[in-house]
């Protein structure tokens, strides 16, 4: 038996350029929440909410035409490209502001298969206020991305980075867990690092990830590699604390050298000066900017933080 009742469900859809693939998404979860209400697993009134991440196509002009016609259809655009992070933090307080009991946060390209939510919806009924969406592998990916992310996972973890491996940003959220985020305040949000962290009862479903329809993957290996170096800043310290490893090492080893070099000299052996000394000089020298720049990053960081300005500006609402 079921110990919640059904919820007011809101869809948090991120867009950035979809106008390619938003007409089959729109009409895809309008059925869906069709099918949900019918069989009673959400409350009339739920809806669809998408957020417009500043948008440089018609993707706006396109959830306006929807929404004259379909009153689920609702939407909220900012003044300019705030991220991905942002846009799903967005859409996840307007809902909270708005009434939900729980929201799904899933991309526009429905490349995570949406007929999982009726089980999504099932594990919130059971109790769980957290339901991660776990791709079943990574068949569909190359086995250079396929590899990245698993190092990636691995590194976190030996990081003590809480991650759920395989889950992206495709998750149901309860009410009381809405209700706890608008204490988080820092700038840089990086959500697969938080939710695992906040405690509360949470659940996994299990999906195969579809092939993108329309449209072009708004994460190319470089951006994808920028949000795994923000991921691992925004959770963990331990960058730094490698970074006086890595120097103390260089620093030994330097010591060793220079006995060594001491016990030839004393010995009368002949010892190469300038290749010895540039290979010396070489190493330090990258070890200390290495260094310098993962303080960089974490000064560049706080900089952010203490500036407090707003992740996003809501230009418009539907």
């Amino acid at each position: 038996m079921s110990s919640r009742p059904a919820p007011l469900l809101a869809l948090v859809v991120p867009c950035y350029n979809e106008e390619e693939t938003l007409p089959r998404t729109l009409n895809a979860l309008a059925e869906l929440l069709e099918r949900c209400k019918a069989g009673g697993l959400i409350r009339p009134e739920s809806y669809a909410l998408y957020v417009d991440d500043g948008s440089r196509d018609r993707t706006w002009q396109v959830l306006e035409e929807r929404h004259r016609h379909d009153p689920f259809c609702r939407g909220i655009s900012f003044a300019a490209n705030a991220g991905h992070q942002n846009a799903v933090w967005a859409g996840m307080d307007t809902a909270r502001q708005w009434g939900a009991d729980c929201i799904i946060s899933l991309d526009a390209d429905l490349q995570d298969d949406i007929g999982v939510i009726p089980e999504m919806l099932a594990r919130y009924a059971e109790g769980c206020d957290i339901v991660y969406g776990v791709r079943k592998d990574r068949s569909s990916d190359t086995s250079f991305k396929r590899g990245t992310a698993h190092f990636f996972y691995r590194f976190m973890n030996w990081l003590n980075v809480r991650l759920i491996p395989d889950h992206a940003d495709y998750r149901l959220v309860a009410r009381p867990v809405l209700e706890v985020l608008p204490s988080y305040g820092e700038q840089t949000l990086f959500l697969r690092g938080l939710f695992p962290g906040l405690g509360f009862k949470s659940g996994k479903v299990y999906y195969a990830r579809l092939s993108r329809q329309a449209g072009e993957s708004k994460y190319p290996l470089l951006k994808m590699l920028s949000f795994a170096w923000k991921g691992i800043t925004s959770c963990s310290a331990a960058p730094l604390r490698l970074a006086g490893l890595m120097s103390l090492l260089c620093m030994l080893a330097a010591l060793a050298y220079s006995l060594v070099s001491l016990f030839q000299y004393m010995e009368g052996a002949v010892i190469p000066g300038w290749t010895s000394l540039i290979i010396v000089v070489l190493l330090l020298g990258s070890v200390q900017l290495f260094c310098l720049s993962v303080m960089g990053e974490y000064i560049a960081k706080i900089f952010t933080e203490v500036r407090r300005r707003p992740r996003y500006i809501v230009e418009k609402t539907l």
